[in-house]
């Protein structure tokens, strides 16, 4: 029999598309990377886009000696007492909103998925309130129990679909075996949702380091004063010192970049899995 080839046609708008998206944000990161290496004097002088002619660490070391480092411990601090605290609880909401069929156990879920329709900036005046007359103004708390608030809703969604996929047989057989709902969370559960896990705490932690309404409205001094709000007041401080900004810029965004680099696979599936069905 005589083999009928296909011949594929090549995506030319869709390759052109991809490229265009992908100098534009290509294009932003290595003017940022060069310009924190130009010197002052030969910023206004040089082409932005070419290599700086007589590069320089001299911004990086301007921005180590203003308490950078003291800011890269707040939000260090922040970011990761959030995330552990927001894995924590929506692992076990999770667990119980799947596992439980009850009317009680329907009503949370759609409860808690309704938070992810309330933006933060229409509720910044009722949680400023609550933090002062708690007595958190101006400590790190203040930043840490709004920013797992408003992530567990967005959290509680994707790990449901993990738990959600688990075949309940396993439980079943556990179940039989003696085991109870905590041995079953931290042995079973855990385990197998383990992408879904990674894919939530890179996530949050994106969004907990790069926030900026909180530390802006909550916090007051210099002491814990977090990253974002610190290139904010840098940018005041060196106004005309525009490589320190966009050296700042660059410190700042490394351990991003490095939790992308070793959790990316895991959150393209957790990102994925469960909504194609």
């Amino acid at each position: 029999m005589r083999v009928r080839q296909t011949r594929q046609v090549p995506n030319v708008l869709g390759g052109v598309a991809g490229w265009l998206w992908l100098a534009v944000i290509i294009v932003p990161i290595y003017y940022i990377v060069l310009t924190s290496l130009r010197p002052q004097s030969a910023y206004y002088t040089e082409n932005p886009l070419t290599w700086p002619g007589e590069p320089t660490l001299d911004a990086y070391r301007l921005v180590l000696e203003n308490n950078f480092l003291l800011y890269l411990a707040n939000s260090v601090i922040v970011t990761v007492v959030s995330v552990a605290l927001i894995l924590a609880v929506s692992l076990m909401a999770s667990y119980y909103l799947v596992r439980s069929a009850t009317r009680l156990s329907r009503g949370t879920l759609r409860l808690v998925l309704l938070g992810i329709a309330i933006p933060i900036q229409a509720t910044i005046i009722p949680v400023y309130y609550l933090i002062v007359q708690l007595g958190l103004y101006d400590r790190l708390v203040a930043l840490i129990l709004p920013s797992v608030a408003f992530a567990i809703p967005i959290s509680v969604l994707i790990i449901v679909n993990f738990v959600r996929d688990i075949p309940g047989e396993l439980f079943e057989s556990m179940r039989v075996d003696g085991a109870g709902d905590w041995r079953m969370l931290l042995t079973l559960v855990l385990p197998l949702a383990r992408p879904a896990l990674v894919t939530v705490g890179i996530y949050d932690a994106l969004n907990v380091w790069n926030g900026f309404l909180f530390p802006l409205i909550l916090t007051q001094s210099s002491e814990v004063r977090v990253l974002p709000l610190s290139l904010w007041t840098y940018q005041g401080q060196f106004s005309v010192n525009v490589p320190a900004v966009l050296a700042a810029v660059t410190l700042s965004a490394v351990p991003v970049l490095a939790a992308y680099i070793v959790g990316r696979r895991q959150l393209v599936s957790g990102l994925t899995a469960g909504f194609g069905k």
